[in-house]
């Protein structure tokens, strides 16, 4: 058996500036809905598209000068990096902050929750 090679690092870009991620999940929506209508069999007739939207949730280590304003985060570009080289790139545009949380913890590693909507998924 063949060993398979995974993406690895991730990294978000604000404004230029490299923020090292931890951890990082993806949701994603297609917008599509079903058409409901009045018929015999009692069941949809089809479905619609609609707006694709992702939101995506990271944990970041807080740093402790430097941290970025994660409230003002509009523009930034969120980029899954293959651990090789060879591997495809994924990248999430134009990515805006929805709120944020902070959390502490007894081994003394503060941590922020941000949860961002980007605009769009590429793959470079």
């Amino acid at each position: 058996m063949a060993l398979k090679e995974y993406l690895g690092a991730i990294i978000l870009e604000v404004d230029g500036k490299e923020i090292e991620i931890e951890a990082f999940d993806e949701d994603h929506k297609t917008g599509r809905s079903l058409v409901k209508t009045m018929n015999r069999k009692g069941r949809p007739s089809g479905y619609s598209e609609g707006v694709h939207e992702w939101t995506l949730k990271i944990t970041a280590p807080i740093p402790k000068t430097g941290a970025p304003d994660w409230d003002k985060i509009i523009g930034a570009k969120l980029t899954v990096f293959p651990v090789t080289e060879g591997g495809e790139r994924i990248a999430f545009v134009d990515c805006v902050s929805l709120g944020d949380s902070r959390k502490y913890t007894a081994d003394g590693a503060a941590k922020v929750d941000v949860t961002l909507a980007a605009m769009d998924r590429i793959k470079e």
